[in-house]
This record gives C-alpha cells, sequence and structure tokens, in this order.
C-alpha cells in the first residue's frame, strides 16, 4: 500500500504541471504515455512482435496524435484514409516476406491493438486542448468511480459483477461508483462549471461512470486472455500506463461520439 501511495504522489508531482501547462509540453507528455502504453500492449502478445510491423504500427500511431492536423496538412483527413489503409496493407503484405510466421491473427492484433491505445490517447489530447476544466472533470469522475467502486465493493457487494472476467468487481461496488462519481459531478460543477445545466453534467457524470468501468473490464478480459496480471511494470504498485489509463482510454472517445469534448 505504501508503494502504491508514493507512486501516486510523484506521479501527480509530475502530471499536475504538464497537465497545468498544456500546449506542447502535454502532448509530448501524451506521445510518451502512448508509446509505452503501446508497447505494453504489444508486450502482451509477445508473437506478434517483429520488428518491421512494430516499426509500422509505432510510425502510424506518432502521425495519428498529431492534433489539429489540418493546419499542418491540406487534406488531412483524406492522408489519415490513406495511411490507415496503406497500414492495414503493409501488415498483411509482411505476413507473405515472413513466409508466415506472422500470420493473419498476428496482424490483426497489431492493427486492433495500435487504433485502441491510438485513439484514446488521440483525445486525451483532444480533451486537454478543449479546455483544462474538461479533462479534470474527466479524471475527477473516473477516480471517484475507481474509489467508490472500492469503499463500496468492500462494504456492500455480495454479488460479483463479472466474475468470468474480474472476479473482484461487485455490482454493488459498480453501483457505489456511479453515485460517488455522481455526487463528484456536482460538486465540481458548483466549483467550476460548465455552461451545461447540473442535469446535464449529472447524465454525462453517469456515462462516463458507466463507459469507464466497461474499459476497466475490456483491459481486464485482454489480461486474462494473455494470462498476465498487469500490463506492465513501471508503476511500482499501480502496473503499467495502460492499467492506469484503460478505463480513460474507453470513456474518451465515447465522450467525443456525444460530442462533450471536440
Amino acid at each position: 500500500m505504501k508503494q502504491r501511495i508514493w507512486t501516486a504522489i510523484v506521479g501527480l508531482i509530475v502530471v499536475i504541471p504538464i497537465l497545468l501547462i498544456g500546449s506542447w509540453p502535454f502532448i509530448l507528455f501524451t506521445y510518451v504515455l502512448a508509446t509505452i502504453a503501446l508497447f505494453e500492449l504489444f508486450n502482451a502478445d509477445r508473437k506478434s512482435l517483429r520488428i518491421v510491423p512494430v516499426s509500422i504500427a509505432l510510425l502510424f500511431m506518432w502521425f495519428l496524435l498529431i492534433p489539429d492536423k489540418e493546419s499542418i496538412i491540406t487534406d488531412a483527413n483524406q492522408l489519415v484514409t490513406k495511411l490507415v489503409i496503406l497500414f492495414i496493407m503493409l501488415l498483411l503484405a509482411y505476413i507473405v516476406l515472413s513466409k508466415n510466421t506472422f500470420t493473419f491473427a498476428h496482424a490483426g492484433f497489431l492493427i486492433l491493438a495500435t487504433a485502441y491505445i491510438s485513439i484514446g490517447f488521440y483525445f486525451i489530447i483532444v480533451a486537454r486542448l478543449t479546455g483544462l476544466n474538461y479533462v479534470l472533470f474527466i479524471l475527477f469522475i473516473i477516480w471517484a468511480t475507481d474509489s467508490g467502486a472500492y469503499f463500496f465493493g468492500k462494504a456492500f457487494g455480495k454479488r460479483k459483477l463479472w466474475p468470468v472476467i474480474s472476479p473482484n468487481k461487485t455490482i454493488g461496488g459498480a453501483i457505489g461508483g456511479i453515485v460517488l462519481a455522481l455526487i463528484t459531478a456536482i460538486v465540481f460543477q458548483f466549483i467550476y462549471p460548465f455552461t451545461m445545466n447540473a442535469f446535464e453534467i449529472a447524465g454525462i457524470a453517469i456515462l462516463i461512470s458507466i463507459v469507464g468501468q466497461v474499459g476497466d473490464l475490456v483491459a481486464s478480459a485482454c489480461k486474462r486472455y494473455y494470462e498476465i496480471k498487469d500490463f506492465g511494470h513501471i508503476l511500482p504498485g499501480h502496473g503499467g500506463i495502460l492499467d492506469r489509463l484503460d478505463s480513460l482510454l474507453f470513456v474518451l472517445p465515447f465522450l467525443y461520439l456525444i460530442e462533450f469534448i471536440a
């Protein structure tokens, strides 16, 4: 427990100034986190690791993370579409070049893993560029959900939520996470208000809490399939970058879909 606390304190000391500054320091920091998370996920399926396809995937992700591409690249959306097609074609072609030691399944894993990490971290940048209050609100709701799920689960968690995927999660904990997220949203709206009304903010907080818990279950399912406890070990007591940000990476694209961030 002490190790987890010290890691959290050091992490906050590093992250908070970068988060407050925003702009390119935050974008570069996000690039570093995304790169680590991508390799953590790739490492879950070591059979897919080949220097050529992994290098292609990394370059592809770095390009996708560029914010506001339209300001530096003409017809950026068209270029992204072409690069997606090229990325898939190159990985499939490598199946032939590797004489099937790199298979269709390996290519599929790299494509999905790269898309998952790229999309999630891209919208971390989008959220910060949308406004500091947006990214703080999202983080506080996710942290409140985690805390509520833990404490309510300890006190009232009798029925398992999804034991095949995550044996420790309970229905009581899931409900407790939503309740604490809702309370946190109301307090946040009072201190650092959005232009939306309280009912809209409450609804968004509930959605963030639910979707965040789904994202956590997705990561748990992945770890269970690959028979690993954590994606990484860079954060003592917490696992890897992906272990800490799994809910956030699932929530942010959803918030873009409902046009909370843009």
